[in-house]
């Protein structure tokens, strides 16, 4: 910050003479500068010098989460078939203490069940036994999901807009007659998402 306040107050100005208001060596400045030139708060001009760019510290990590893509930062997703019981996919649920689970036909996306939905399963009369999940399960097109190439604040945005706790990460595919399928390669979630930013903090 003490750097950047001089670029400001006297740009264009070379790396000897930030050095020298700051009573450092250039060579102890040359790692700051650097990374400041890196990530677009500096431009360096040859013979003669620094100036700011005009980007703030908070627009320069704007940009660097929307450049994290979810495949980063993904986790395995909890998934059973459309033919599995109401009862095995909550002990599944439990088992792998996870918030939803993805429901698949033939290896492809058909599906999502919550917690919610288990829950009005099991108030009901319904033989959770022998119904299939398939029955309580929120179908597509009606599922909110990200694909590969989308970055952990298209998530964001996108689970807070459909006030859900994950998505899931699927890759467009064809199935045996040509049509386009979405096919589970991954999951993004509140959590992922939040050991993502503690990561960045640490770094």
């Amino acid at each position: 910050m003490e750097i950047l306040d001089i670029v400001k107050a006297h740009q264009p100005i070379t790396s000897e003479q930030i050095a020298e208001k700051i009573n450092l060596t250039r060579a102890t400045l040359r790692p700051d500068l650097t990374i400041l030139t890196m990530i677009g708060i500096l431009e360096a001009r040859p013979k003669v010098g620094y100036y700011y760019s005009g980007k703030s510290l908070i627009s320069v990590m704007g940009s660097f989460i929307k450049n994290i893509h979810v495949m980063d930062v993904k986790s395995v997703p909890v998934v059973v078939s459309e033919d599995t019981t109401i009862y095995d996919a909550i002990v599944t649920m439990f088992l792998e203490d996870t918030g939803n689970i993805y429901v698949q036909n033939k290896g492809f996306l058909s599906g999502i069940v919550s917690r919610k939905d288990f829950i009005k399963a099991t108030l009901g009369n319904q033989d959770i036994k022998s119904m299939p999940v398939a029955m309580i399960m929120t179908r597509m097109p009606n599922i909110v999901y990200c694909e590969q190439d989308e970055s952990i604040f298209d998530a964001a945005v996108k689970i807070i807009d459909h006030q859900v706790d994950s998505l899931p990460i699927v890759e467009r595919v064809r199935d045996e007659k040509g049509i386009e399928r979405l096919k589970i390669i991954g999951k993004i979630s509140k959590t992922t998402i939040t050991n993502a930013m503690v990561n960045i903090g640490n770094d």
